[in-house]
This record gives structure tokens, sequence and C-alpha cells, in this order.
């Protein structure tokens, strides 16, 4: 055989063809969102916290009116012990609160939803409570209410209440009228519709309800315990606000405020990730995209 008729050897194959200049960008942009999602955040607390310290030191402000974050930090430390067990009382208001408006949110819609008559007759009572000001109703319902933490979880209640019952009931009517048919045609029961058709479809909007529902139950119990106004070991962190400040003490004030809004952030992030972890492999709102 000659050396002209010889077939010329093939290239050995690479292992992994180039990346191309969109998928290349794609990829960096999701490093980039997922590093900013956290460091962007944190980069502007660092900045807001070097600003308020600023401000106090250069034009001298009392810690009375304006504590720095220094301060508040160390009075957090050595108030821990009276703040952590008023933030205990507020949390179990919080929770047990949000508990009873899912139970009763989600029954009332799934009633509305079975009987239109039921929902006409009282879901505009709903909507009076929710528009009514809780500040305005707190005081009745103390002077009508023996039990004090019965009363503080009525406050919060009426104001967790109405976004869990306006999603579900949105969720439930929401049902595909395509697949309503379908379950008609095939002989499904009323319940069977409920089940396997509506409470499904419910679910997004039902979760979208409770994590606005979870922060309103914070909100509600805060207020309610501003109206309540009582001391004792069962005091919240909102009495506590009261009493440092009639004590001019300002940075116990900003120590409680602060675990306030942590305590909403952490029940807004559970919820969040509940929702992700319930959606994540079915609902258009959770499933991640390449593009």
């Amino acid at each position: 055989m000659s050396l002209t008729d010889s077939k010329p050897i093939p290239a050995p194959p690479t292992d992994a063809a180039p990346l191309d200049a969109e998928e290349t960008n794609r990829l960096r942009r999701a490093r980039m969102d997922r590093i900013g999602k956290w460091t962007l955040p944190v980069v502007v607390l660092v900045v807001m916290l070097v600003l308020w310290d600023r401000i106090v030191a250069w034009n001298d402000i009392p810690h009375y009116i304006l504590p720095g974050p220094g301060l508040v930090f160390e009075t957090l430390i050595k108030d821990w012990a009276i703040l952590f067990d008023a933030l205990l009382v507020t949390v179990q208001i919080t929770l047990m609160a949000l508990a009873v408006a899912v139970l009763g949110g989600v029954g009332l819609a799934i009633l509305f939803t079975q009987s239109r008559w039921m929902e006409m007759s009282f879901y505009p009572y709903a909507v009076i409570l929710q528009v009514t000001p809780i500040v305005a109703i707190a005081p009745l319902i103390f002077i009508y209410v023996d039990s004090r933490i019965a009363g503080l979880l009525l406050c919060a209640w009426l104001v967790a209440f109405f976004p869990v019952l306006s999603n579900t009931t949105l969720g439930l009517n929401s049902a595909d009228h395509g697949l309503r048919d379908l379950f008609r045609i095939y002989g499904a029961t009323r319940w069977q519709r409920l089940r396997y058709l509506q409470l499904p479809s419910a679910l997004p909007y039902f979760l979208g309800g409770l994590r606005i529902a979870g922060g309103l139950s914070l909100i509600g119990a805060v207020v309610a315990e501003y109206v309540a106004g009582t001391g004792g070991i069962g005091s919240g962190l909102a009495f506590r606000i009261l009493e440092a400040g009639y004590r001019l003490n300002i940075p116990r004030m900003f120590a409680a405020l602060i675990l306030i809004a942590a305590t909403g952030v952490i029940i807004f992030a559970c919820l969040s990730y509940l929702s992700h972890m319930l959606l994540r492999k079915w609902h258009e709102s959770a499933l991640k995209r390449d593009g």
C-alpha cells in the first residue's frame, strides 16, 4: 500500500465542546445573581450602620435621643433575658393567631365555594372586619374578653384572617373550567372535585395569602399588646417598648424593635421556603428556567 492510499488520521475528540458566548453570559449572570442576592443586602446594611454611627458621633447626639448601633447591640446582649422572655410571648401569640387564621380562613373558603348563599351572606362581614382598624376594635375586645391572652389572640387573628380567606377563596374559584366539565362528565362527586381539582389549584393562592398573614399576625400581636398595656411576667415586646419609652431607655427600645423586625423576617423566610418546597416541582412560579 502506498502512502497516498492511506486514509488521514482523524483528530482525537475533545472532552467537551467550548461554550458559546450566550451560554457563558448566562452562567455569568446566574453566578452574579447568586452572589448579589446575599452580598448586596449585607453591603447596604453595613453602610447604613456606619452612617448611623457616624451621624451620632459627629452630632454628639445623647443616647436617650438616638443611641449608636454599638450601644443598641450592647443593650441587646445585656437585657437579653428580659427581651427574650418578651419575645417568646409575642411569638406565641403570633403563631397561635396564624394557626387559627389558617384553619378558619381555609375552612370558610371551602364553605363559601360549596355554597354560594353562604358566601353572599358572610363574605361582606369578613371585608368589614378587614377594613376596620384593629386599634379601634382592640379596646372593645379587652373590655368584653376577660382573658388577656385570649384578647391578644383575637386581635392578632382578626388582622391575619382575611388574607387567608380571600386568597384561598380566589384559588378555589380559579380551577380550570375545562377540567371542571371533565370531572362532571365522568360523574365526580363534589368532594372529589374539591379534593383532586380545586384544592391543588388553590394551593399557590393559599401560600401567597399565608405569607401575608404571617407578617400581619405579628403586627396584630404587637398592636394588641400596645392596647392592652399590662405588665408582668406575660408581657410581650410591645410592652417592653412602652416601658423603655417611659424610662427613656431608648437603647432597649431599639433592641426590642430589632427583635420584632428579625422575627417578621424569619416568619416570612420560613413561609417562603415552605411555599417553594410545595410548588417547586409543578407550579410556574417556583420552576427554575434556564434563560
